[in-house]
């Protein structure tokens, strides 16, 4: 075996199809976030409909439930997995020992993530990502069909696992969610409607971030478990570590006809389910009540068959256009999505939180989603002039250093 050093990709041998997804997974990651950060995922029916916008907010947050949430998430799952049979793939070939390389790489996006949700703010998906992402060497033996089955079963493992919590009427989440009643009480955080409004006050707006942050982790892992995330995030990590070996973001005609089915069957799947899962969010009506099990199945139907069929259709406009879709300007953003990410938390909180404009707490979708848009798109800009002058983008250049122990050349 070479004694070769590891290093990471280099700009000749990154896809460009895979950057480009990644920053259109990040334009949906923020519309849902938004609901977070302006405090309009906090309100009560009635105070959403006292909004000036409203109904047309009421439109607009259903069809983000139906179209965007999860649908997203979804994609970057898939990404990360395809990421992992990347570094597997090119070290092994280069005779380094891709585990080191690999595990180095999430012990750092862990310390972020964990920096993110304990400091900064508690939707975060990163510590998540690096805790799941340690389980996937242990999958990396397995043949390609025992890799599509184990994903499969993790994904539609919700439905079995919700049928539990009914029969047996228990939430996985449930000490969390009690350990963060705690901390609520101890810090006087209100438990009734104000609470809509208790980030976005600029009276002691320092306290009160710190206040609803000390028990976010709590309550943030508690939805994640009640929400059966960790099986549907490792399944998607084990779709894209299968099509990562495959290489079908690199053989992309040779996978034209199966793009086109995925295409075809995810959207005759998912759009009814996805229109399903928000009409059923209306009645208020979830696991471990019986009822919820509607809720349930139609999300797991929707979820992984529109995440499939957006990225489908994204892999056939690249195709069509042989590489020169216009899509091709989001790749910037997707190559440094890991600064945007995070740059996307500072500003929200600057712009909707009690501690910055407070411009949150009594604003719907109609404001705040244009807002995101715009804040997208100066991502866009940023990002495309970056990257024309450097080779990384600021955190993912420290990323790689530290997980790669050397310097690495940021300028061009």
């Amino acid at each position: 075996m070479n004694q070769l050093t590891a290093s990471p990709l280099q700009l000749n041998e990154r896809a460009d199809i895979l950057d480009a997804l990644r920053g259109f997974a990040l334009l949906g990651v923020l519309l849902d976030n938004l609901f977070g950060f302006t405090g309009w995922g906090f309100l009560k029916l009635p105070e959403k409909e006292a909004l000036a916008t409203w109904p047309v907010d009421g439109i607009l947050g259903l069809t983000e439930l139906a179209f965007v949430h999860g649908k997203f998430y979804s994609i970057f799952s898939l990404l990360f997995g395809i990421g992992f049979s990347v570094i597997l793939i090119r070290n092994e070939q280069r005779g380094v020992n891709p585990l080191k390389i690999f595990y180095s790489r999430l012990f750092l996006l862990a310390v972020i993530g964990a920096g993110h949700v304990l400091l900064l703010w508690e939707g975060d998906i990163l510590l998540l990502y690096a805790m799941i992402g340690m389980l996937l060497p242990l999958f990396r033996k397995c043949t390609d069909r025992t890799l599509f089955i184990w994903a499969s079963i993790l994904v539609l493992s919700p439905i079995l696992i919700d049928v539990l919590r009914v029969i047996f009427q228990f939430s996985p989440g449930k000490i969390l969610f009690e350990q963060a009643a705690v901390i609520d009480a101890k810090n006087n955080i209100p438990q009734d409607s104000t609470v809509s409004q208790y980030l976005f006050t600029s009276t002691d707006s320092w306290r009160h971030w710190r206040n609803w942050m000390e028990p976010g982790f709590f309550y943030r892992y508690g939805d994640l478990l009640n929400g059966n995330r960790i099986p549907k995030v490792l399944g998607m990590f084990l779709f894209g570590f299968y099509a990562g070996r495959k290489m079908m973001y690199i053989h992309l005609q040779d996978n034209f006809s199966l793009f086109k089915k995925l295409r075809k069957w995810g959207f005759i799947i998912g759009i009814p389910t996805a229109i399903a899962t928000a009409i059923f969010e209306i009645d208020e009506k979830s696991v471990p009540k019986v009822m919820g099990l509607i809720d349930t199945f139609m999300y797991v139907l929707s979820v992984v068959p529109l995440c499939l069929a957006y990225v489908s259709s994204f892999c056939l406009q690249w195709i069509k256009t042989n590489g020169t879709t216009k899509w091709r300007f989001l790749a910037p953003v997707g190559r440094m999505a890991l600064t945007n990410y995070l740059m996307q938390s500072i500003i929200c909180i600057i712009l909707f939180y009690g501690i910055g404009f407070g411009l949150g707490g009594n604003i719907g979708p109609a404001i705040f989603f244009p807002i995101g848009i715009g804040i997208y798109s100066l991502q866009i800009l940023y990002s495309t002039w970056w990257m024309k002058h450097f080779n990384y983008g600021p955190l993912e250049w420290i990323w790689r250093m530290l997980t790669y122990g050397k310097y690495l050349r940021l300028k061009k």
